[in-house]
């Protein structure tokens, strides 16, 4: 490893387009991916009835404070190593290019899976809300529909993206604060109450899942560097709107969370969720119930739109590391280029997009569910891949700052915090594992494949950096390597 950061020549590659986007665009982009409301509305109510009912609340405190810890790290590397690769980058300049090439793979289907399973419960979600105005039609049909207007947005400039992720967002915001605000003003069921942040609430039930559902809301918030070639002034930008989405994210859903369980009452909470057909009304029954059907009705459109938004949020993130990996070898070169005029990942886009067309139209052929099965199996292998990612970072910022001491950061941010947050990566890793069939609900063979696509990504993108540089040995020693201005 060298001792002193190396850049790649402007000149020499196709670029993203610079400077266009600022901490408030970044920080919304990344938050719509996590898609608020879509949390609150879909994963909160599931993560208390199948983890630790009243105690969710707390759990959120606990996994935005872990990743606060591993924020340190990540921000830390970012003001050495702004590329879109984003994880791979990390990890191939950290721990090597072998690591960066299966931490590439994994980052591009660990996204496509995210992006594409969030289509199934979207056109699930447009078809039913549609249905209640007179429009039926099957849920491929809006999916297909989705597909279509996230590909003209992902071939276009990023900051329309931005723009649009920003208005859906801030709307998510406003109808559950609302919710929030009518529940704490009235008190909600029998009165407020600090239970859900009782020890003894936090560990009852089954806590490790309620943990594993609480880091899925999360994910899509460590997508910030991804856009550090877009960034303006990105050693300040990406580190601000880094901390900024965490502390955001973490402190909207612990509260919500929190004022669902005091709405219902702490005591009614699990009986009204076990109770439920559908747990995912839990929220709209309590919208009803506090704030008018106004709200509600509302708040049914604005689920579909936190959706759309966690989709194009997604098909962004991916559009920039399949273009990375084009961009630097690993894939053809041809994949690794941007617009004339708009200075987007256009080619990488469009892949994604076929990517995403093929795999809902194979699910609507076999007549399999969009949410039990599209859904939940998809995004379940997402979760998966981006906490291993997560843990090689992690370990990339330990030995990259220990290759580079002349990078000037404490060992507090480097190697201490680091790597306490890539032990306990690991244990949850772990516990999604073995828990993997009781979260995604995929059985039998599905149980061990699915998880076992992040292991056969990273052996692909193993193989295709080894043979970089067998081929290229230039090439895969620049792997992951910042560009010059």
């Amino acid at each position: 490893m060298e001792g002193k950061m190396t850049t790649i020549e402007a000149g020499e590659v196709n670029r993203l387009r610079k400077n266009s986007l600022g901490v408030g665009a970044i920080t919304f982009m990344v938050i719509s991916a996590a898609a608020p409301l879509t949390a609150v509305a879909g994963g909160t109510p599931l993560g208390m009835l199948m983890g630790n009912g009243v105690g969710f609340a707390g759990t959120y405190l606990i996994v935005t404070l872990l990743l606060l810890l591993f924020a340190v790290g990540y921000v830390a590397m970012s003001r050495h190593i702004g590329n879109a690769g984003a994880f791979y980058a990390y990890a191939a300049r950290g721990v090597g290019g072998l690591a960066g090439g299966a931490t590439a793979l994994i980052a591009i289907l660990s996204y496509n899976a995210m992006q594409i399973g969030v289509m199934g419960l979207l056109g699930a979600a447009t078809a039913g809300l549609f249905a209640g105005w007179g429009v039926t039609l099957p849920w491929w049909v809006w999916s297909f529909i989705a597909i279509a207007i996230v590909a003209v947005l992902g071939y276009r400039q990023v900051d329309l993206s931005a723009k649009i992720l920003t208005v859906l967002v801030l709307a998510e915001y406003v109808v559950v604060l609302i919710l929030d605000l009518t529940i704490l003003k009235t008190g909600g069921d029998s009165g407020l109450s600090a239970a859900p942040f009782s020890w003894s609430q936090i560990t009852s039930g089954a806590p490790a899942i309620a943990i594993l559902f609480c880091f899925a809301a999360f994910i899509g918030f460590e997508a910030t560097t991804i856009y550090a070639e877009e960034a303006r002034d990105p050693k300040v930008t990406i580190p601000r709107a880094t901390y900024f989405s965490v502390v955001l994210i973490g402190v909207f859903y612990m509260v919500t969370a929190w004022l669902m369980a005091v709405g219902a009452g702490v005591d009614k909470l699990l009986p009204d969720l076990q109770g439920l057909q559908d747990p995912t009304t839990f929220l709209f029954g309590l919208s009803d119930r506090y704030a008018g059907t106004l709200l509600t009705h509302a708040m049914s459109i604005l689920f579909v739109s936190s959706l759309f938004a966690g989709v194009l949020a997604f098909h962004n993130a991916v559009a920039r590391y399949i273009y990375v990996a084009g961009r630097e070898k690993l894939l053809p070169q041809t994949i690794g280029v941007t617009h004339s005029a708009h200075q987007s990942p256009h080619v990488a886009s469009v892949i994604q997009t076929v990517l995403a067309a093929l795999v809902v139209g194979l699910f609507a052929v076999l007549g399999l569910d969009p949410v039990l099965a599209l859904f939940s199996w998809l995004t379940n292998v997402a979760t998966l891949g981006v906490i291993v990612m997560m843990a090689v970072a992690s370990l990339a910022v330990v030995m990259y700052f220990r290759a580079n001491p002349s990078a000037q950061e404490n060992a507090l941010k480097t190697t201490i915090l680091p790597g306490l947050t890539f032990i306990a990566f690991v244990i949850i890793i772990y516990l999604i594992v073995i828990n993997f069939g009781s979260l995604s609900g995929a059985a039998g063979f599905l149980g061990v494949f699915l998880p076992a696509l992040v292991l056969i990504a990273a052996v692909v993108g193993l193989l295709l950096a080894s043979a970089l540089r067998s081929r290229d040995p230039a090439a895969f020693e620049r792997l992951g390597q910042p560009l010059s201005d």
